[in-house]
């Protein structure tokens, strides 16, 4: 069995090569699908593998940069991303970013960057799941009563509103962001860039997980087009943040190339399947992720107040986050091979 585990040089660790196939091509697929680096269930899936948290979440980021950069030129192809956004919030999600990841040196420093990790992702992905299902909860309520009344409800209505309400903040520059149809202050997008970029250097993501989510319900995107444009985002802040933990020391750069050979086609198939599967499809499956990977987390902190099932929450924290993430690559994949046949059908008959 040692032919299936690679020592990693830089962390110091012996990693089963496999898992890190399995995390590239299907975070790959989820990645391009959701509109984020996937890191949400890489750092973790990482940490569950073997590597140190703080390794995790610099190699993670690593994978993520190239990973982003292939599904954002994909996206840009449909017309899903509006560059003109991205390049605005870049200077909120940098120095977020920066701020987030010397907090984990310092973390680090204390011996407890593990713990706080670990509880700051529960919390944050609890906060998500009420956030996508109420809106999803919200958004059917509305459609009931529109066909009570008669009417059709905009496709672009939501359930959550929040951006509306944001939207009256008119604090110069105003901007006019054309692909996602947004007129609001330029802060509105930095303030949001920061916030997401500080979380994303402390849980080592691109703020996909919580940026794609954020341009939706606070800035006010149209779901394709906030996957679109957060993949930009990821991918800017990938770069500059593979940098950082590279100067720092935390970047397995072995693992991250593994994981990048797996991503490259697995990213291919998420982006085209958002051609097929638009709006409350994607969040739908969104929130069951999320739900999926926090208890795979859940799993993997147990043994610090139960020490006796260790063994087991490894095991089982390492199967089931390999389990979601192959699931979900599965659906996605079936989508998008139903969509582009049923596209195929609709050319034959038109012709």
């Amino acid at each position: 069995m040692d032919f299936f585990y690679v020592l990693m040089p830089i962390a110091g660790v012996t990693i089963f090569w496999p898992g890190l196939i399995i995390l590239g091509v299907g975070v790959g697929i989820i990645g391009g699908f959701f509109g984020m680096g996937g890191a949400w269930m890489v750092t973790p899936g990482l940490n569950i593998l073997g590597f140190p948290m703080a390794f995790a979440i610099g190699t993670d980021i690593a994978h993520m940069a190239g990973k982003s950069l292939i599904s954002t030129m994909r996206h840009g192809k449909f017309g899903n991303v509006d560059y003109k956004l991205g390049i605005v919030m870049l200077v909120g999600t940098v120095v977020g970013f920066e701020i987030g990841a010397q907090m984990v040196m310092w973390l680090e420093r204390l011996g407890t960057v593990e713990l706080y990790v670990r509880l700051l992702y529960i919390v944050l992905l609890s906060f998500i799941t009420w956030m996508v299902f109420t809106d999803v909860a919200k958004r059917k309520r509305k459609e009931r009563e529109a066909a009570a009344a008669g009417k059709e409800i905009d496709k672009l209505a939501t359930g959550l509103d929040w951006s509306k309400t944001l939207h009256k903040i008119k604090i110069p520059p105003m901007m006019h962001f054309k692909e996602a149809m947004v007129y609001c202050s330029a802060w509105l997008p930095i303030t949001v860039s920061f916030l997401t970029g500080w979380l994303a250097g402390i849980l080592g993501i691109g703020g996909g997980l919580i940026r794609m989510p954020s341009l939706i319900y606070f800035v006010g995107c149209p779901t394709h087009v906030a996957v679109g444009t957060d993949l930009f985002e990821v991918m800017i802040s990938g770069l500059y943040g593979t940098a950082t933990y590279t100067y720092k020391g935390r970047t397995e750069l072995v693992a991250a190339l593994i994981m990048l050979c797996g991503a490259a086609v697995g990213a291919q198939v998420g982006t085209v399947a958002t051609k097929y599967i638009k709006g409350y499809g994607i969040r739908i499956a969104f929130g069951l992720a999320v739900i999926g990977c926090m208890i795979s987390i859940i799993l993997k902190l147990i043994p610090r107040w139960i020490p006796v099932i260790k063994g087991f929450c490894d095991v089982a924290a390492t199967v089931f986050i390999l389990g979601l993430v192959s699931a979900l690559s599965f659906y996605i994949l079936i989508k998008m091979l139903q969509g582009a046949s049923k596209e195929v059908r609709m050319k034959k008959a038109k012709s």
